[in-house]
């Protein structure tokens, strides 16, 4: 089965690319390379897949808004 997964990519303040997929709960990996976080983004999805089996739910990505609050 193909499945298709939207990934969240951010960069921290050290350098590294962050990967989370929205859809699968706690699937989430980094990389210093955009290359090389979309090959290990890929492995981290299959192993959840594994481990937690097929989402029971589709999750449809919107978007992403950047809020800014005082504390």
């Amino acid at each position: 089965m193909t499945w298709d997964f939207d990934v969240v990519v951010e960069k921290d303040a050290d350098g590294y690319y962050v990967a989370s997929v929205p859809a699968l709960a706690c699937c989430h990996t980094q990389a210093r390379s955009l290359d090389e976080l979309m090959e290990r983004v890929k492995e981290a999805i299959q192993l959840c897949l594994e481990v937690q089996g097929e989402p029971s739910t589709e999750v449809d990505f919107v978007g992403v808004q950047r809020v800014r609050v005082s504390a």
